[in-house]
């Protein structure tokens, strides 16, 4: 009987798991069709494309230049992405609150962190999409030059995982405001603080800075730049996104006791 009861119970773990798959999937297709149907993403990822056009073509033409996409991804990093990842997220759920129909997503059937799941894959295979654009410029470095390819890749590598992190701190910014002007707003500002701490490491020594510099977003992304692929440069990114979208669960679930 005991032996029943366990394979009993790994049939409904499976099929749990099976059910909130198909929820998961099912949410980020439809955010998806939404994307594709919009204007909206489209402009994104033509002003996104210009502007690295732009940083790449600094990158190459000063007296230093050299054929990597370092030049390029750095300042992308730093200037574009902390203001792209808060646009790209900003409607995900703060539209669903302004239109009234988070309480009908809440009360259905599908659990809050297949929706959060479920937005943040649709978004971040539109962010992917949209950074894809840039292999252009890796296209034309193969063809003029003759780059390491270890760091393009490293760097290629570490900017999806930084771009990760951003993204679920704009999922988190957009389930606590039914603004989404707001929202795009306070996503911004979470970014960029985990971008300074960075630059506040410097201002102090010993643990304390060793803490600041290592909870800094963009520190861990300029050794994947460099070509160098640290594990712990990992752990921090997925953590990074795991912990936000834990957040942004939390702060869903908290809709209810309102």
């Amino acid at each position: 009987m005991t032996a029943l009861r366990q394979v009993g119970g790994y049939i409904l773990i499976g099929l749990y798991a099976i059910q909130g798959g198909r929820n998961t999937a099912t949410i980020a297709w439809k955010e998806l069709r939404t994307y594709f149907a919009s204007p909206g993403a489209y402009i994104v990822a033509a002003v996104f494309l210009a502007v690295t056009g732009v940083l790449f073509v600094n990158s190459i033409s000063g007296t230093f230049a050299e054929a990597s996409v370092r030049g390029f991804l750095e300042p992308t990093a730093l200037f574009v992405v902390p203001v792209l990842a808060p646009i790209l997220s900003m409607r995900l759920l703060a539209e669903e609150q302004k239109l009234g129909t988070m309480e009908l997503l809440l009360t259905s059937p599908v659990r809050d962190y297949q929706v959060v799941i479920g937005k943040f894959i649709a978004s971040y295979i539109i962010l992917i999409l949209t950074i894809s654009l840039t292999f252009f410029f890796v296209f034309l470095l193969v063809w003029k030059g003759d780059p390491d390819m270890g760091p393009i890749l490293s760097g290629y590598l570490g900017f999806v995982l930084y771009t990760g992190a951003a993204l679920s701190v704009g999922i988190l910014a957009s389930s606590l405001s039914s603004n989404q002007i707001v929202a795009a707003i306070v996503g911004f500002g979470i970014i960029l603080i985990l971008i300074l701490l960075g630059q506040a490491s410097e201002l102090v020594t010993g643990l304390f800075s060793t803490i600041l510099e290592e909870a800094s977003v963009l520190e861990h992304f300029n050794d994947f730049s460099r070509g160098v692929i640290d594990t712990w440069h990992l752990v921090y990114y997925l953590t990074t996104i795991a912990t936000f979208l834990f957040l942004t669960v939390r702060s869903l679930e908290s809709r209810r006791w309102r």
